[in-house]
C-alpha cells in the first residue's frame, strides 16, 4: 500500500513491498527509486505536490523539501505579512544571514537520511540547481543522479547574479518583478501578495505563463517574497571529480521565459565541456518554466524512465 505523508513541509511517498511476476515465475521487486525534490527561488516543497504524488503512486519514495527560510521553514518581513508596499521595498530581509552552506548542509543531512534506502535521485529547480549542485559535490556517492529540471548548472560561474548578464540570458522576465535594493536589505526580492493585477500577471507570465490565470493564485499563494542575497551571490560549482562524476540529466523547457531556452542550451554546453566524459542526458518539454505545475504527469513520466 502506498500512503502519501505531510510532514515538517516534506511531502513522503513511503511504497510499501509491492512486487510483480517474473519470467520464471518468481515474485521479484518493483524498480523503486528515492526521489528528493528541490524547489527554486521563492518557492518551496509544496510545490512539488503534483509530483510527489504522482511518483508515489508509482512505488517510488519521494522527499520534497522546504530549503532553510521557505514553505514552513519561512520568516517574512512585516511589510509583507501586513502589506505595506513602500516598506517592502526597503525593510531588511530576516532571510539576510543565511548562505549557500546552509541550503547545502540542509539537504545533504535529508539525502542521508534518504540513502539509509540506497542512492538518491536528486531532482531540482530553477535555482535549486546550485544547491543541487553544491550536494552532489559534498556527497556524491550518496547521488544516483542529478536532474535539473530548467535549473541552474553553475560552472562558467559560480551563482546566478552573474549569469543574468549573459545575453543568453537577456530575455529572461524575472529581474521585472523585483522590489528594493539587495544590497540594502539582504534579499532579491518579489511580491507574490501584491495589489497590483499587472505586477501579478507579469509575475504569472514569468514563472507560470502556460498556467490559465484561474489556476495561477494557488501557486502564487505557496510563494515567499525573499531569497537571501549571499545565497544567490554564493559559490556552488563543483569540481569534475567529484559532482562532475555523478550521472545527470537536464529537462529543457521551450518556453520558459525566466530561464530562457538559449540559457539552458548554455548551462548543457558548459558543463558538457567542464566534464566531456560525463555529458548531459537532454530531456524536453513543452512547457514553461513550471512543469511540475502544468505538466506534473509528464514530469513523473520522465523521472520515473531515469535509469
Amino acid at each position: 500500500m502506498q500512503r502519501p505523508d505531510i510532514l515538517q513541509g516534506k511531502t513522503w511517498g513511503m511504497p510499501g513491498a509491492t512486487l510483480s511476476a517474473s519470467g520464471s515465475g518468481e515474485a521479484v521487486p518493483e524498480r523503486t527509486k528515492s526521489f528528493l525534490l528541490v524547489h527554486g527561488a521563492w518557492h518551496c516543497g509544496a510545490h512539488w505536490t503534483h509530483v510527489s504524488a504522482g511518483l508515489a503512486a508509482r512505488g517510488h519514495r519521494v522527499l520534497a523539501v522546504d530549503l532553510p527560510g521557505a514553505g514552513l521553514n519561512a520568516t517574512y518581513p512585516d511589510s509583507f505579512i501586513n502589506g505595506d508596499q513602500a516598506a517592502l521595498a526597503t525593510e531588511p530581509s530576516p532571510l539576510a544571514g543565511l548562505t549557500m552552506a546552509h541550503y547545502r548542509d540542509a539537504v545533504v543531512a535529508q539525502v542521508r537520511a534518504l540513502a539509509t534506502h540506497g542512492k538518491v535521485t536528486l531532482v531540482s529547480h530553477s535555482m535549486g540547481g546550485m544547491t543541487a549542485t553544491a550536494v552532489a559535490e559534498a556527497v556524491p556517492e550518496l547521488i544516483a543522479r542529478l536532474v535539473y529540471v530548467t535549473a541552474l548548472v553553475p560552472v562558467r560561474f559560480g551563482n546566478v547574479v552573474a549569469y543574468a548578464d549573459l545575453p543568453e540570458f537577456a530575455s529572461a522576465q524575472t529581474s521585472t518583478l523585483f522590489y528594493g535594493n539587495p544590497a540594502a536589505i539582504g534579499a532579491i526580492r518579489i511580491n507574490p501578495r501584491s495589489p497590483d493585477a499587472a505586477y501579478r500577471e507579469r509575475a504569472r507570465q514569468t514563472f507560470y505563463n502556460d498556467l490559465s490565470a484561474a489556476d495561477f493564485p494557488a501557486f502564487a499563494a505557496l510563494l515567499g517574497p525573499d531569497i537571501p542575497a549571499q545565497v544567490a551571490l554564493g559559490d556552488a560549482r563543483g569540481t569534475p571529480s567529484r559532482w562532475g562524476r555523478v550521472p545527470r540529466t537536464f529537462v529543457r523547457c521551450l518556453q520558459d521565459r525566466s530561464q530562457p531556452l538559449a540559457g539552458q542550451d548554455l548551462l548543457i554546453a558548459d558543463a558538457d565541456a567542464a566534464t566531456p566524459g560525463n555529458r548531459f542526458d537532454v530531456k524536453t518539454l513543452d512547457t514553461g518554466h513550471s512543469p511540475f505545475a502544468t505538466r506534473p504527469a509528464e514530469l513523473v513520466t520522465l523521472l520515473d524512465a531515469l535509469e
